[in-house]
């Protein structure tokens, strides 16, 4: 029983050929393309508001060196977003559980922003690594803790989204399996139950887009360092 719990999570193949290619290609089949019409429908309005106001926000902070990064990041949160979001239909996959995938996408990108600030500015990216005041004696020890915080950084951003979504998908596979298996017996008890479930899956819907925006945040701030 314990094992399949996990299966959820093994990457599905069909005749022998990995599908994960095919779920991450997914969500960008469904985004919806503008028209040609000079008037949008609904849908395309909501998510061109949607962006602009995510993008506004998340490159305030950010000089206009920064502002270049506005379409890959609004990029990077509409493709989380849609893969988690996706990931909490049954019978589905969800790619961002794989910590490879994460890693794949947080170390080429914080590796960008700490390349960007050595090449930009290398005295204020090294001084990052010893803070304003520090005693002589602490120096050594201080600059390799903040050295191995700078190299803990993507490992952070890749087990943080991979930790909540999986913990996530494996708590509401349990509760949905003690219905299931207490609806015979105890029908009050498992509708209840059921209850928890419902409350617990729109918590997972908050948890889906709050990670992704999470993610592309701490982006944002590591960029906002070296910029």
């Amino acid at each position: 029983m314990m094992v399949s719990f996990f299966d959820q999570f093994a990457s599905p193949s069909f005749l022998g050929i990995p599908l994960i290619a095919v779920a991450i290609a997914l969500p960008w089949v469904m985004f919806p393309t503008p028209p040609t019409r000079w008037i949008n429908n609904r849908l395309i309005t909501v998510q061109t508001w949607f962006i602009n106001r995510f993008t506004n926000q998340l490159m305030m902070p950010l000089n206009v060196g920064g502002h270049k990064w506005a379409l890959l990041l609004a990029s990077l949160m509409m493709f989380l977003i849609t893969i988690n979001m996706l990931g909490l239909l049954p019978y589905t996959f969800t790619p961002t559980t794989q910590l490879s995938l994460n890693m794949g996408f947080a170390v080429p990108l914080w590796l960008a922003t700490v390349i960007i600030g050595m090449r930009n500015q290398p005295t204020v990216a090294l001084g990052h690594l010893l803070p304003e005041g520090t005693p002589i004696p602490l120096i050594p020890v201080l600059i390799i803790i903040e050295t191995i915080s700078l190299f803990i950084r993507p490992l952070a951003l890749g087990v943080r989204l991979t930790a909540n979504l999986t913990a996530g998908h494996l708590l509401i596979q349990l509760i949905a399996t003690a219905v299931f298996v207490l609806l015979p017996m105890m029908p009050t008890v498992a509708i209840l139950t059921a209850t928890v479930l419902f409350l617990l899956t729109l918590l997972e819907v908050a948890v889906a887009m709050i990670q992704a925006y999470v993610f592309v945040l701490l982006l944002s701030l590591y960029l906002q360092e070296n910029v």
